[in-house]
C-alpha cells in the first residue's frame, strides 16, 4: 500500500473497532439475559403446575414461600429481563447505525 492513511482515518478506524467491540458486548449481554429469561419462564411454568409447597433458594438454604409470592417474583424478574433486552436492542441498533456510517466514511476516504 503506497499511500498512507491519514491520522483522522486511523482515528475513525479505531472508533469503528470500539463500536464493533461494543456490539459484541451487547450480544453477549443479551444472550445472558435471554438465558435467564428462559430459566424464569421454565420456573414460572413449573410453579403454575404445582399444588405442593414451593421453595426458593436463599443463600445456602431453601425457604418455603407461597406459590403466589413466587409467581409474583418470577413475573417481576421476567419484566425486568424484558426491559433490559429491549434496552440492549435499542443500544445495539444505534451502535450498528453509527458503525455503518463510520464504515462508509472510512471506505470513501480510502478510495
Amino acid at each position: 500500500m503506497a499511500e498512507k492513511i491519514s491520522k483522522e482515518t486511523q482515528g475513525k478506524i479505531q472508533e469503528l473497532q470500539i463500536l464493533q467491540q461494543r456490539l459484541q458486548l451487547f450480544t453477549a449481554q443479551k444472550q445472558q439475559f435471554q438465558m435467564q429469561q428462559v430459566e424464569v419462564e421454565n420456573a414460572l411454568a413449573e410453579v403454575e403446575k404445582t399444588k405442593n409447597a414451593v421453595y426458593r433458594l436463599v443463600g445456602e438454604i431453601l425457604v418455603e414461600k407461597s406459590a403466589d409470592e413466587i409467581k409474583k417474583e418470577l413475573k417481576d424478574k421476567k419484566e425486568e429481563l424484558d426491559l433490559r433486552i429491549k434496552t440492549l436492542d435499542k443500544q445495539e441498533a444505534r451502535t450498528k447505525e453509527s458503525a455503518l456510517a463510520l464504515q462508509k466514511g472510512i471506505s470513501a476516504e480510502l478510495k
